[in-house]
């Protein structure tokens, strides 16, 4: 049995059938092969499969698929238009916040939300909005330094 789930996913309209228990991350990983939203952990605890879901950061391995029905999903894949990196993705790059990347596309997501919301944080309040995202390589320095320069360059976009 599959349920017909409908949703926004990066600005287009997409509907997919999918078994009730289906999770969101897999869904966007197995059935429309949007591989960016990483699965770490399968327990919410670290941040790698994060996705925004009618813009707040949700953890894609706790949220069925059938639960974004008539919501909007934004993935990584999301952030890049026209082929070019967001202000934010090209300021990890620039300020060398990706290493082994595993957890970057978690980051991305948590930090866009962020810049969205809050257009010029602080770095105590960059530093609350990525605690829950684990990463083993950069000891969050430069990620806090990137989404410093991306919100000095004008935010997410």
């Amino acid at each position: 049995m599959t349920v017909a789930t409908g949703f926004t996913l990066n600005g287009r309209s997409v509907t997919v059938d999918v078994p009730p228990t289906e999770l969101l991350c897999d869904t966007l990983r197995e059935r429309l092969h949007l591989t960016g939203t990483r699965i770490g952990c399968r327990e919410g605890v670290c941040g790698s499969c994060n996705v925004l879901v009618n813009d707040a950061v949700i953890r894609s391995c706790l949220i069925l698929a059938a639960q974004a029905d008539g919501c909007d999903v934004r993935t990584v894949e999301g952030l890049s238009a026209n082929g070019k990196l967001s202000a934010l993705q090209q300021s990890f790059i620039d300020c060398g916040a990706v290493q082994c990347g595993f957890c970057t596309s978690g980051l991305l997501i948590t930090a866009t939300a962020l810049l969205e919301s809050e257009p010029a944080p602080t770095d105590e309040q960059i530093v609350s909005a990525v605690a829950g995202n684990l990463c083993r390589c950069t000891g969050y320095a430069k990620v806090v330094a990137s989404i410093r320069a991306a919100a000095a360059a004008g935010g997410a976009a």
